[in-house]
């Protein structure tokens, strides 16, 4: 074996353990990485409390490089392993790994620059990695293409709603006035939205019996207005649920091959090809 195939050969097996599942070692990254992500959205939570931060603040610096550099391995690799790597550097999940990943670096090289304190705040982009759980998610698929499906519909009940919120606004402004809190229309609709999701602030509340009879009138309709789009995108997903048993064709596929060439997903089980670029999937 030559060593241009040697190469192939090593970046093939890494790429089928780093990007699919189908295989055991495949299993086990996903798994430990899966465990990585949780401990350091923990730790991130953990070290935004002062009192534990100052009590266990070496234990977290410590635990936080461990997981930043078991990431920074990951992400090379990841950019290795792909005969494109700008596909997956520019990608969703490329720039989410990137921007979970250097703000520990950040705050090491700047981190004694009291100027430039400001940027602690990059830390919270480690929160970035609770995204990458989105890889863990196939079989959330077919919900969300329910709400895919639901869209038009869901469109068009807020545009309604929207409509609604303009009209009790407006009436409520002429009703209770400037002296009651309703200062312009604008202030009216952000009462009628904040009321009719039944949030409730408290910070601008009607005096009139009549604007007191409406806003009971709108605290009503929106028990109402919260159930529809729960109940559009339940009869989507109940109708790919039919679907999906008359056709016998899984809506949600098992095959976890990714594509080494131009990494699309999803592909059909048992597909021996990409269906984006064409490209042989490693089988």
């Amino acid at each position: 074996m030559s060593k241009t195939e040697s190469n192939n050969n090593w970046r093939h097996k890494l790429h089928d353990i780093i990007y699919e599942a189908d295989t055991r070692a495949g299993k086990i990254f996903d798994v430990v990485l899966f465990i990585a992500i949780i401990a350091s959205i923990i730790f991130v939570m953990l070290e935004s409390i002062k009192s534990f931060d100052a009590k266990y603040h070496k234990f977290l610096n410590i635990a936080e490089w461990v997981i930043t550099i078991l990431f920074t391995i990951e992400y090379i690799a990841r950019i290795l392993t792909v005969k494109k790597p700008y596909k997956y550097i520019f990608s969703f999940y490329g720039i989410i790994d990137f921007l979970s990943t250097i703000p520990k670096y950040i705050s090491l090289l700047f981190g004694g620059i009291h100027a430039l304190a400001a940027l602690r705040a990059l830390r919270l982009l480690r929160i970035f990695r609770i995204l990458k759980l989105a890889r863990y998610l196939g079989a959330s698929n077919l919900l969300a293409s329910a709400i895919k499906s639901s869209k038009a519909k869901i469109s068009v009940f807020l545009f309604a709603v929207l409509i609604l919120c303009i009209i009790f606004g407006t009436l409520m402004y002429l009703i209770e006035g400037e002296e009651s809190g309703f200062t312009s229309i604008p202030v009216s609709v952000y009462w009628c939205i904040v009321t009719l999701t039944t949030v409730g602030f408290g910070d601008i509340a009607p005096v009139t019996p009549l604007g007191q009879f409406i806003a009971a009138l709108i605290m009503i309709l929106g028990y109402g207005i919260i159930a529809v789009p729960t109940g559009i995108v339940s009869a989507e997903y109940t109708a790919l649920g039919k679907k999906k048993d008359n056709t016998q064709t899984p809506l949600v596929s098992l095959n976890s091959q990714s594509c080494e060439n131009c990494l699309a997903e999803d592909h059909r089980d048992g597909a021996e090809y990409c269906y984006n670029c064409g490209e042989k999937l490693h089988i």
